[in-house]
């Protein structure tokens, strides 16, 4: 269904109870559909007025309510907010109000989605938008508003603007042969194409970094039986969350829990002591400590600073941990309060004591703009979430297909073929596509309101 054609309506804050809450109306009738449960003075476009919302003979509420003409709004149709006190059992009458007063529920996404519709942003800032929502850490949040004020569009952009060139010149040599066009099929053409592949080589190097800033960085806390790692974990949380004794053995199974570090978001996992165990349990959590770490972003390795250096292993090593791996380690020297044995002097080490609670902010926010870098490693400030990977590929996949015709010296019509094939997959990226399930598949993981 077209944008405009119906209006919808929709709690646009988090569930439950709260100070104020909002509600909004999108489409052509919004006015329409909010006079008919308000009283007070008119709505003026963009000025806040004072007002009550009542459904029947019955008030409901004082509001503020807030009148946004298209296509000066979000969602590019008219569109009226409303603030009201925040309970839930308030704004759900509110919002039956708005239903019998004209209005549909809206669906999960719907506002974005029109918004998207209209022309006011193309897909990869609607995706931003969820992202600006479940943002957890700064980095995220940084990534996520980059995204929603175009960046990583304007890049797809160029990609097509350059794809589209070479198209235009090739399909005009197929069609007006007449014309004397250069068919620019020799080196020139190949560097054109060349030149697009790297751009779209780029953006698919930041998949990664890409996914530890949106999804957090899978961290394993690793270490020798009573260096302090259940230690390190309370620390980080702040709290007593992991057990905490001299007996060996004592972790038992991998506890997970979160904490922002540097502007990451680090998903800990405190594993079991590894070494040689005799008891069938304990051998049971070592073997979830060795798959914990294989899965691991991130290996935060706690070593004894009080101990000599070869007493300990290299339980990275250990663990099958390969020179190369897109793992990064950060050692941590702790008990540095009882004084750091000789044999470490040198050794590049985040120093901490967990009893002095020493060393671990700063030190370890250092460690991780160490290994994960000041921009995550970025392009140009942007990052790739796993669908546009996806349409990246298959553009490359096309240029490749383009070039390989041109060196073989195949007709232009099928230099032209793979090169549509490429338009077509970096305009997924933007929404540049008939593909109604995938623009319903992006929608539908919006919260409702949004």
């Amino acid at each position: 269904m077209l944008p405009g054609a119906d209006t919808i309506a929709a709690i646009a804050t988090a569930p439950g109870d709260g100070a104020v809450a909002v509600l909004r109306i999108s489409g052509s009738m919004a006015l329409d559909v909010f006079g008919r449960v308000y009283r007070g003075a008119p709505l003026r476009p963009r000025q806040q007025q004072c007002g009550q919302i009542w459904a029947g003979s019955r008030k409901l509420d004082d509001v503020l309510a807030c009148y946004f003409p298209g296509p000066r709004s979000y969602t590019g149709e008219d569109v009226v907010e409303i603030g009201c006190h925040g309970g839930a059992y308030l704004t759900g009458e509110i919002l039956r109000s708005l239903l019998e007063a004209g209005a549909r529920p809206a669906l999960p996404g719907e506002f974005t989605q029109r918004a998207f519709l209209l022309g006011k942003m193309d897909l990869t800032q609607a995706e931003a938008v969820m992202d600006l929502i479940s943002a957890q850490g700064e980095r995220a949040l940084h990534a996520a508003s980059e995204q929603l004020e175009g960046r990583l569009g304007r890049r797809i952009g160029e990609v097509q603007e350059a794809v589209i060139g070479l198209l235009a010149h090739v399909e005009a040599y197929i069609d007006f042969p007449e014309e004397d066009i250069d068919p620019d099929t020799g080196l020139r053409l190949l560097e054109r194409i060349s030149g697009a592949e790297k751009a779209c080589r780029e953006l698919l190097a930041t998949v990664a970094t890409g996914r530890l800033i949106r999804e957090g960085v899978r961290t394993a806390i690793c270490g020798a039986p009573n260096v302090g790692k259940s230690s390190l974990l309370n620390l980080l949380l702040g709290q007593d969350r992991a057990l905490v004794s001299e007996r060996p053995g004592t972790t038992r199974d991998v506890i997970e829990e979160a904490v922002r570090v540097g502007g990451y978001v680090l998903r800990l996992a405190d594993t079991a002591g590894i070494r040689e165990a005799e008891d069938e349990i304990e051998r049971a959590g070592i073997e979830r400590s060795r798959r914990q770490l294989e899965r691991a972003d991130l290996v935060l390795e706690v070593l004894d600073a009080s101990v000599p250096r070869e007493r300990q292993p290299d339980l990275v090593e250990l663990a099958g941990l390969r020179p190369g791996q897109s793992t990064r380690v950060v050692r941590i020297l702790n008990k540095v309060d009882l004084g750091e044995h000789p044999s470490w002097g040198g050794e590049e080490a985040v120093r901490i004591s967990c009893v002095q609670e020493t060393g671990v902010s700063d030190g370890l926010e250092q460690a991780l703009v160490r290994v994960l870098g000041t921009d995550g490693g970025l392009s140009g400030g942007v990052s790739v979430n796993a669908r546009h990977a996806d349409c990246l590929r298959r553009t490359l996949e096309a240029l490749a297909a383009a070039r390989a015709a041109l060196g073989e010296g195949l007709s232009p019509e099928f230099v032209a073929e793979e090169l549509r094939a490429a338009l077509n997959a970096a305009g997924e990226i933007l929404g540049r596509t008939e593909a109604d399930d995938i623009l319903g598949r992006i929608f539908s993981s919006f919260c409702i309101g949004k």
